[in-house]
């Protein structure tokens, strides 16, 4: 009886394991079947792939991480760019990735058929320290983040310069100005924009101008936790084996932080309408990000998450701008001289807001540090459906390029940017003039802050706070000297900033 048990229940696992590999065989013929009348009812034509392993792409990778340590990523990005006439696929591991630079692509990613792709496939490595926002969600979700989020980037909101005033002189205050101290700017922007940042949307700052480098708690525990996410998203498939107990006590750090604001901005608009019901005619105090997301909603997880997101944005973006300009700025001695011409026009005053917008160069040279180096310098989605790209496929890379559910297509700002044939021979070079009157009119070929229903909506307010610290710096500053003997080299993490940091002398004006 035994053996007939166990001849019987070979059969039937026998038989299990036959069902499953002709089912999954079935499903991969369906599927190709299915692609392959759907890429020719839209006259797609194959991409051509950079890998020469196939299967799992190694060489790539091995090409990736090499480039990642010599700090070289981007440029070597931009060679295969042009080699591959700007769209190409990648093989990496077990995915299959797009990679592009044409504008009429990332315009179809991003508007026209924005519904096709999504950013949900970052949640995993953003929500230890972001949560669910509006940075790594897809769908209703995101949509409630952007409209709690975007009222508060009002006009008047963009247009209030007193915190920035008040901050601007802590960070004077650790600025050597003898002409011969060299000190690197880069850190004191990431100060100065933590410091603007969290008072925005705390109402009160942290402080870290005024702190010494060891008692920067809150600043150090947020760095690490963006290093951290930096080094999973790399990891891609292995990530789910990645772990990092420092990463994870920073992260409860930084959200533990923004948690004792959120507790307090429930209960000052609990104890507003207690008092508003009484004096309907009494005017708010000053404006507060958290305040005004406890107005709209009272759930304490979802105005947490939303807090971290835009901290992410408002610091790390705005610093790394800020970082870069100068760099170039201090390389460039006539466009400093030309830029604080501009500025005399203030005749020593603080700039109001429709001053700043009115200084023309400064908007050249803005402009020109965004597209030399945009601070999201790569960027991807995910198809959520079977779609098609515009251009890219076949031979001469114009046929539209089929692009199945659940591939990676990854967008280049930083290699369409020094596009020659959008931005000149010279599209390598700092030329603030190439902006001046009205010459260049990029559209889709120039895109600092996005794009599409998700284009960035504190980039007013960004554009904004790197304005007025570069014209107060114009104002305070006769010399900007350079102290790095050598050209910009990329530091790539979550945002894109100068691996050599901005190291500057300066002469009192």
């Amino acid at each position: 009886m035994q053996v007939y048990w166990d001849l019987h229940s070979t059969r039937f696992l026998v038989l299990a394991a036959a069902v499953l590999v002709i089912s999954f065989i079935f499903t991969r013929i369906h599927r190709f079947l299915k692609h392959r009348q759907f890429a020719r009812l839209h006259g797609c034509e194959p991409v051509t792939y950079c890998n020469y392993e196939p299967f799992l792409g190694l060489d790539r990778l091995y090409h990736f991480i090499r480039n990642r340590w010599d700090h070289n990523y981007l440029e070597t990005s931009c060679k295969f760019q042009r080699h591959f006439n700007y769209t190409f696929g990648l093989k990496e591991l077990l995915n299959n990735i797009i990679l592009t630079t044409e504008p009429e692509n990332i315009k179809t990613i991003l508007s026209i058929n924005f519904k096709h792709y999504g950013i949900g496939h970052r949640l995993e490595v953003f929500e230890p320290l972001l949560g669910r926002g509006i940075f790594d969600t897809d769908g209703d979700q995101w949509a409630i983040s952007r409209a709690l989020i975007r009222p508060n980037f009002t006009r008047d909101q963009v247009a209030d310069l007193t915190s920035f005033e008040d901050l601007i002189q802590d960070f004077f205050a650790l600025i050597p100005r003898d002409g011969q101290t060299m000190v690197d700017l880069q850190p004191l922007f990431f100060r100065y924009t933590m410091d603007s940042a969290t008072e925005f949307l705390f109402g009160q700052s942290v402080g870290s101008l005024r702190m010494n480098e060891s008692d920067l708690g809150f600043s150090q525990a947020f760095n690490y936790s963006l290093q951290s996410i930096m080094v999973r998203g790399s990891l891609g498939p292995f990530n789910r084996f990645y772990r990092d107990r420092k990463a994870e006590e920073c992260n409860r750090i930084c959200r533990e932080f923004a948690q004792q604001f959120v507790e307090e901005a429930i209960h000052t608009v609990r104890s507003e309408k207690d008092v508003d019901s009484k004096d309907p005619e009494r005017k708010r105090q000053k404006y507060i990000f958290s305040h005004e997301l406890a107005r709209r909603t009272s759930e304490k997880r979802r105005i947490t998450d939303e807090l971290m997101n835009v901290l992410l944005a408002g610091r790390d973006t705005t610093a790394s701008m800020l970082s870069n300009l100068f760099f170039m700025l201090a390389k460039h001695p006539a466009v400093w001289a030309k830029l604080r011409k501009e500025v005399t026009s203030l005749e020593g005053r603080l700039p109001t807001y429709e001053e700043l917008r009115g200084l023309k160069y400064l908007k050249c040279c803005m402009n020109e540090s965004l597209r030399l180096h945009p601070v999201v310098p790569l960027n991807d989605r995910e198809a959520l459906q079977d779609t098609v790209l515009p251009v890219g496929g076949g031979k001469d890379h114009l046929s539209p390029v089929f692009i199945p559910k659940g591939t990676i297509v990854g967008y280049n700002v930083y290699a369409m940017h020094r596009r020659t044939d959008f931005y000149g021979p010279d599209a390598e070079e700092f030329r603030p003039e190439r902006w001046e009157d009205g010459r260049l009119q990029p559209r889709w070929e120039y895109l600092p802050f996005n794009g599409g229903p998700r284009i960035c909506v504190g980039q007013q307010y960004a554009l904004t706070e790197v304005g007025y610290v570069t014209t107060r710096m114009a104002q305070e500053f006769e010399t900007l000297e350079s102290c790095d003997p050598g050209p910009w080299e990329e530091s790539l993490t979550l945002t894109l900033c100068s691996r050599n940091g901005t190291k500057v002398c300066v002469r009192p004006a």
